[in-house]
């Protein structure tokens, strides 16, 4: 499905608003996955041995940014491109990493509901169906670069 201008819109005026507190997002984004999906956090090593709280974890923190910025850059860069532009080794290391940890559709969809969930609440009343459509698209377009990767 190609990436429409109104939804690019839609995603950069958003970003604009989520972009300035990413590392928040990021966390939260992060720990709605854990909630729906408790059994995610032995994928991640540095979570396995630690009493750290979810929230203080500092490997989490940069972590969670990381892919919270990557997705909305990804997003951003879609129209222009016209396909998902992380970086070729970049995906080709995403798609070895969730090949690796046994990354199935299942965690991907939580992962999706839980980015959602974290720009509707990050964006307030800027949030409608086709904000959440173009993300969906745009996040969708980026699962399946990282699909291609993993063999």
């Amino acid at each position: 499905m190609a990436f429409t201008a109104e939804q690019e819109s839609l995603v950069v005026n958003s970003w604009n608003v989520l972009k300035n507190n990413s590392a928040d997002h990021g966390l939260k984004f992060f720990l709605k996955i854990f909630s729906a999906a408790p059994e995610a956090k032995p994928l991640f090593s540095y979570l396995r041995d630690t009493s750290v709280p979810l929230e203080q974890n500092p490997k989490l923190k940069t972590h969670a940014n990381l892919v919270f910025v990557m997705i909305a850059e990804s997003a951003i860069q879609l129209r222009k491109a016209g396909k998902v532009t992380v970086g070729e080794s970049n995906l080709k290391h995403l798609g070895v990493v969730h090949l690796k940890l046994g990354i199935q559709d299942a965690h991907f969809a939580v992962a999706k509901s839980a980015l959602l969930e974290t720009i509707k609440e990050g964006v307030g009343e800027q949030w409608s169906a086709a904000l959440s459509d173009a993300w969906g698209v745009a996040y969708d377009q980026l699962v399946a670069a990282i699909k291609a990767e993993m063999k």
